[in-house]
């Protein structure tokens, strides 16, 4: 890129580099861009002032033409690169486009490209790049913080925060990686400007940002650029209907008339695979998105619908932020998210480059049920982070997360989060290894935290309003955004005659019951011990031996399914009473059975994969419940009567009961039942009498490991194979 030596002291100079922005735009947008307002006093304010600026504005007002366009202007002047901290691979790749089509060059590095690091450092170090857009698990990686990122900030010529509210814990979308930007920020050069951007931020996140990055009223060289949220594209509507087969036949119905291409918005990874096999089905190109899915088939989702070659994409938050499709033309959500300022940001993808958009959301009864399950995974109590201190403190070296969950009940991704709080708080460090403590003090911030878990279910009452609202429904959500210009929209449902019809074809109906009533999951059963076992002491460790472990199992449903979840998370929800297995559940695992025993590997089937497959099994073990002894018995004994097998007793607790008390982790929960289980006379001597495979029934399979360990004490006493089979998987 060529060099301009621009010194902008006087207007005229100032108009230069505005006529000098205007160029760029252009490169960026087409010949007939203009620059906003606002865009060019957060330029001006980058480069011309050197100052630190927080950009509010909505989806498609144009944050990232701000940076794009300040990166070139101060890289004519010789600065240093710009760098971008980034939340999410879509994202960084619709920046590396935008970035190409303004002569920038732009290189990433994320989880996605780890072979390419070492020559996009030396690229970077080399002066060839314009932008390298950062993922934020990097910032706290110790090889890239140690040595990377110091370099980093003392060439770093802009700083962009994109999706800023995942700085703050008061956001929709809190990310602890994103604190280590203090660091960052502390280690700058004197005069390099920060830009932080965020389209879905109420008045009390924009004022934790703006604080976290020094932008806060009292800093003398902050700018806050708030504007006006509406967008005139997007036409909203709530359409409720009676259960989940409804609303996929709706899908299957209605989505020709949904103008373009789109997104289906579901609230779990189950159910997006669900929802696109049913609409496969029935004849549509859609892809699944969602975390679990690998990043080779994100980038071909991403493309077929940018290209139009899929009518939707049927996402997961996994594509809430950052997918740049201007023509976008319906977004569609099956099941309310949480938050309506999450909601906000979905539906933004929609209508950025289009007149009309549709917006319709679905809801669903089982919505809560899938709220209350992430409101439970939020920072941990006090006893629990002081319990990790103490072990990080007392132990002397680092630890990593599988050895500390020998010590602490918390779940891997609850307790990796809670070391991201703890390390931006200076309480420990991350290091080769682990984790270490730094032996400062700190305090646990309790009313913090309470007032955090009060916005949340602020957040959730909210959307049950925006749902039930007689009001027009853009305003309510600008409202809930703090927007001082909210106002009816005139477009919406509710400032207008309902949009869309609630009556679907019995065809449609019929099939999506069937796809939603079809019983029967597969699930992985545990192969190795957790790290640390012997600390605890309990002696296993490393691979668990062929001749004790358990089948792959079978499921009747997932709770997170929309088809059998609902019936399986009301049948064992905690506050249900036991009572007896409803016959159509009954039923239902009858035939989840059948199809086990057909499918490859089976005992009525073709052989697995090696051409091996099981023998029928010779009878049916139950594992004792506390919680739910009716139901799983009449399971186990309906099982035995009508496969005609065996029912050889069931594993009972050595105590008489089962363990008290969360065990949230693997460690934790295996030690609980390690020694607690015990085979009862009468089954041991069954087994040893009659070998063969059996049928292992419990209620639901969490953790696995009460399966793992009761498989264990089955094949030692002479079952050939255990079929671990359940009525539910959680999650």
């Amino acid at each position: 890129m060529q060099k301009r030596e621009l010194h902008p002291t006087t207007p005229a100079d100032r108009e230069a580099v505005r006529a000098a922005a205007e160029a760029v735009l252009r490169e960026l947008a087409g010949s007939g861009a203009v620059l906003r307002e606002d865009q060019w006093r957060a330029i001006e304010a980058l480069v011309v002032d050197g100052r630190r600026a927080l950009v509010v504005q909505r989806t498609g007002w144009g944050k990232s033409a701000v940076y794009f366009i300040a990166t070139a202007l101060l890289r004519a002047r010789g600065a240093g690169p710009t760098v971008i901290v980034s939340p999410l691979l879509a994202l960084m790749r619709n920046q590396v486009d935008a970035a190409a089509r303004a002569g920038i060059r732009a290189r990433t590095i994320n989880s996605a490209n780890p072979e390419e690091w070492s020559q996009i450092q030396q690229e970077v170090a080399d002066g060839l790049v314009d932008v390298l857009l950062v993922s934020p698990e990097r910032l706290n990686n110790p090889d890239f913080r140690d040595h990377v990122l110091p370099k980093l900030a003392a060439s770093t010529g802009l700083l962009v925060v994109d999706e800023a509210h995942c700085i703050s814990d008061w956001g929709h979308d809190f990310r602890p990686d994103y604190r280590r930007l203090r660091t960052m920020l502390a280690e700058l050069s004197p005069g390099v400007p920060v830009l932080a951007t965020t389209a879905t931020a109420n008045a009390r996140v924009t004022a934790d940002v703006a604080e976290q990055l020094g932008t806060g009223a009292g800093d003398a060289q902050a700018l806050v650029l708030r504007g006006p949220l509406d967008r005139e594209s997007l036409s909203l509507a709530v359409l409720p209907l009676p259960d989940p087969a409804h609303r996929l036949a709706w899908l299957a119905d209605h989505l020709p008339d949904l103008p373009g291409s789109g997104i289906v918005y579901t609230l779990t990874v189950a159910a997006a695979e669900e929802v696109t096999e049913f609409l496969r089905g029935r004849g549509y190109q859609v892809a699944a998105y969602s975390g679990r899915t690998e990043d080779a088939e994100r980038r071909e989702a991403e493309t077929a619908l940018l290209e139009n070659r899929v009518k939707a994409l049927v996402a997961t938050s996994a594509l809430g932020m950052g997918f740049d499709k201007p023509d976008l033309g319906f977004v569609v959500h099956l099941g309310s998210p949480s938050s309506p300022i999450a909601y906000y940001q979905q539906v933004g993808r929609a209508g950025r480059g289009v007149d009309r958009a549709e917006v319709l959301l679905l809801p669903g009864r089982e919505d809560e049920a899938i709220w209350r399950y992430f409101a439970s995974i939020g920072f941990p109590a006090e006893e629990q982070v002081r319990r990790t201190l103490d072990a990080l403190s007392e132990a002397g070296r680092p630890l990593s997360t599988a050895a500390l969950e020998t010590s602490v009940d918390l779940r891997r991704t609850r307790l990796e989060t809670m070391l991201k709080v703890l390390d931006v708080d200076g309480a420990v460090r991350r290091v080769r290894g682990g984790w270490e403590s730094t032996g400062e003090t700190w305090q646990y911030d309790a009313a913090r935290y309470a007032k955090v878990a009060r916005a949340r279910e602020a957040e959730q009452q909210a959307m049950r309003e925006y749902v039930a609202t007689g009001g027009c429904r853009m305003e309510f959500l600008r409202r809930q955004l703090d927007d001082p210009e909210a106002a009816p929209c005139g477009r919406c449902d509710r400032c207008g005659p309902p949009r869309h019809s609630a009556e679907v074809s019995a065809g449609a109906l019929d099939a999506a019951r069937a796809a939603l009533g079809r019983p029967g999951v597969s699930f992985e059963t545990r192969r190795m011990w957790p790290t640390g076992m012997e600390s605890l002491g309990v002696p296993l460790k490393g691979r668990i031996p062929p001749a004790q472990q358990a089948e792959p199992g079978r499921a009747l449903g997932r709770l997170s399914d929309i088809g059998w979840g609902g019936r399986l998370r009301s049948l064992l929800d905690e506050r249900s009473p036991d009572g007896p297995l409803p016959r159509e559940v009954l039923d239902a695992m009858v035939g989840v059975v059948a199809d086990w025993a057909r499918g490859p590997g089976g005992w009525a089937g073709p052989g697995g994969p090696d051409g091996q497959r099981l023998d029928r099994p010779v009878g049916v073990v139950a594992l004792d419940s506390s919680t739910r002894p009716q139901l799983v018995s009449d399971l186990a004994g309906g099982l035995a009567s009508i496969g005609r097998m065996s029912l050889l007793g069931r594993i009972e607790y050595a105590t008489g009961e089962p363990p008290h008390g969360p065990r949230s982790n693997s460690a934790q929960r295996l030690r609980s039942v390690a020694g607690a289980l015990a085979l009862p006379p009468g089954l041991a001597e069954a087994l040893a009498a009659a070998p063969g495979p059996v049928l292992l029934v419990d209620d639901l399979v969490d953790s696995g490991w009460t399966l793992t360990v009761a498989a264990r004490l089955l094949r030692q006493a002479g079952a050939t194979a255990v079929l671990p089979l359940v009525l539910a998987v959680r999650g």
